[in-house]
């Protein structure tokens, strides 16, 4: 059985989330050896008597063999935290989704993302100011994210695309079923030009329950979130929410005072988010006016062993430069230059404090010639 089978059976199973998931990887080591652990071990790895009998039951019930010949029937891929083409910026929420099924394909170009949400009941204002943001955003070589929705949503994919961008749409359901089912069209043109995606298995339905919680996949796959129109209650507001926690920018477009769709906005304007009135607003804050440069420049390998070292010395943990020169003993200017011209390839990241990660993308290796 391939592995990957194992993670779609999973990922049927009511009440084992992420976190549960991965203590039975810690536990165990493999998904395969999870998938197939004793009944009576379970309950010692944290999962309640309910989990247990979902997890026994899918065992029994559960075709895995089947379930991925559905996924290729559909050319649906499953990315699962393994797999090197995981997104990234996704990957490093908290408690990012186990299983990632993508129709379309999503890209290196993907990593320069920025959401935008709002109400499905649009104001006339609202949908010309997300449409005028989402395609300069989509021109500008920054992919859009949203949700599929009614109103704000569908306006934000169809601008970027009409700009001849990428856009990517997160489902709250199955990614076979298309809601609302209006939007089939759109869907089609987004999976061909950018990606649908979802964490839900195949056949899962719009339920509304499953809305709110996709949303930390919006804000997840983004470097920030604008909000351009919703109402006190909209579910934009819980996206603004997610992407506070994940440490991710909010931006927001103010409105009248005396308008529904922008007492969301405004409020959010309020509590610290960035007014935005132009696309640069949101390309500066997030430091994206040099995009095409940086794509460019992403193509180049690495030109030199200083190069080479430094990605030696780097990884996901942040690591100021004074400790970087120390480590591979070259004149601190050296440093610094190599990495702020790695910095333009895409290859580390600064994160604040002269510290540095590496943002080498997934499947990416870096050789010297």
């Amino acid at each position: 059985m391939n592995e990957l089978g194992y993670w779609v059976g999973f990922n049927k199973v009511q009440g084992i989330g992420p976190l549960r998931l991965r203590a039975l990887l810690d536990t165990y080591g493999s998904i395969e050896r999870a998938w197939h652990a004793p009944g009576e071990q379970l309950s010692r790895v944290g999962l309640d008597n309910r989990s247990v009998k979902n997890l026994l039951e899918a065992r029994s019930e559960i075709d895995l063999e089947q379930e991925l010949k559905r996924l290729e029937a559909m050319n649906v891929r499953a990315l699962t935290w393994e797999s090197p083409d995981y997104p990234r910026l996704l990957l490093e929420t908290n408690a990012p989704p186990p299983v990632l099924y993508v129709k379309g394909e999503l890209t290196e170009q993907d990593a320069w993302a920025v959401a935008i949400v709002g109400t499905r009941r649009a104001s006339t204002y609202g949908r010309e100011v997300t449409r005028r943001l989402a395609g300069a955003l989509a021109r500008n070589g920054i992919t859009v994210v949203s949700g599929m929705a009614r109103g704000i949503d569908g306006v934000a994919h169809r601008a970027a695309l009409e700009a001849g961008g990428r856009t990517v749409a997160v489902f709250g359901c199955g990614i076979d079923r298309i809601y609302p089912p209006e939007h089939r069209k759109l869907a089609q043109q987004i999976a061909a030009h950018g990606a649908l995606v979802s964490d839900y298995p195949l056949g899962t339905p719009p339920e509304g329950r499953n809305f709110p919680p996709r949303n930390r996949i919006i804000s997840g796959l983004s470097l920030g979130v604008l909000v351009t129109n919703a109402g006190k209650t909209s579910g934009a507001l819980i996206t603004a929410d997610f992407a506070a926690e994940q440490g991710r920018d909010v931006f927001a477009v103010p409105g009248s005072v005396l308008t529904r769709g922008s007492i969301g906005p405004n409020r959010l304007i309020q509590d610290g988010a960035k007014l935005v009135t132009t696309a640069e607003d949101i390309l500066e804050e997030l430091n994206l006016t040099m995009v095409a440069e940086q794509k460019q420049a992403r193509q180049i390998l690495p030109e030199d062993e200083t190069e080479a070292t430094l990605l030696e010395h780097l990884s996901a943990d942040p690591t100021h430069v004074d400790d970087l020169q120390q480590k591979i003993d070259l004149p601190i200017s050296e440093v610094t230059s190599t990495l702020a011209m790695m910095e333009l390839k895409g290859m580390v990241r600064q994160v604040g404090g002269m510290k540095y990660v590496v943002a080498r993308e997934p499947g990416v290796s870096y050789i010297v010639e």
